[in-house]
């Protein structure tokens, strides 16, 4: 019977500060109010900007179904993702999980973690900041007045706003813990 070593255990990293604790669930609750705007657009909740019947017409057959479907993709897609920022304060983004096939219990790669993390970070910032927000900021608006569906709809949004930024921060914070763990490499290796 052959029998597999476990894995080493990962060295032991400092604990996070405070500060990246409360960065990363801020990063990780940034992505709830605009899913529950959206899928509120979709249960014909007036919010304002659009009405439901607009934003069905986007879907083959108006149907209410599919864009139900696709709104609560989209928010499990980012609540997913942003929920991934606590694994940087958090031990199971030391060591993965018992319950992960071929992984559970090994430990995590912190470079291949930090690199993921700062792409992430990159995408996100882009596409709230500029993609969303500076399409906003320069679209053509006939009346240069806010509604008051405009400002739930910003209210919603704005939160996204801090998402890359935390989560950057929230990496760095991950990176300079785990580099005081990892052992020196000679230059020409």
């Amino acid at each position: 019977m052959t029998t597999t070593a476990p894995a080493p255990p990962a060295p032991c990293a400092p604990p996070p500060s405070r500060w990246a604790v409360r960065a990363a669930h801020v990063a990780a609750w940034s992505t709830i109010p605009s899913g529950v705007w959206r899928i509120a657009l979709v249960l014909g909740v007036p919010v304002g900007v659009m009405e439901r019947e607009e934003f069905l017409a986007a879907f083959p057959g108006d149907s209410a179904l599919l864009a139900l479907a696709y709104v609560l993709f989209i928010g499990a897609v980012a609540e997913t993702a942003s929920y991934l920022t606590l694994g940087l304060v958090r031990p199971w983004g030391e060591v993965f999980p018992r319950w992960i096939p071929r992984l559970g219990g090994r430990p995590v790669n912190h470079r291949r973690a930090v690199l993921a993390a700062s792409l992430g970070a990159l995408v996100v910032t882009f596409l709230w900041w500029v993609l969303f927000f500076g399409g906003l900021l320069t679209a053509p608006r006939p009346d240069p007045r806010i509604s008051l569906g405009e400002a739930v709809f910003l209210a919603a949004y704005a939160p996204l706003l801090l998402w890359g930024p935390l989560l950057a921060a929230v990496t760095w914070s991950y990176h300079r813990r785990h580099r005081l763990t990892e052992p020196a490499t000679p230059l020409g290796a």
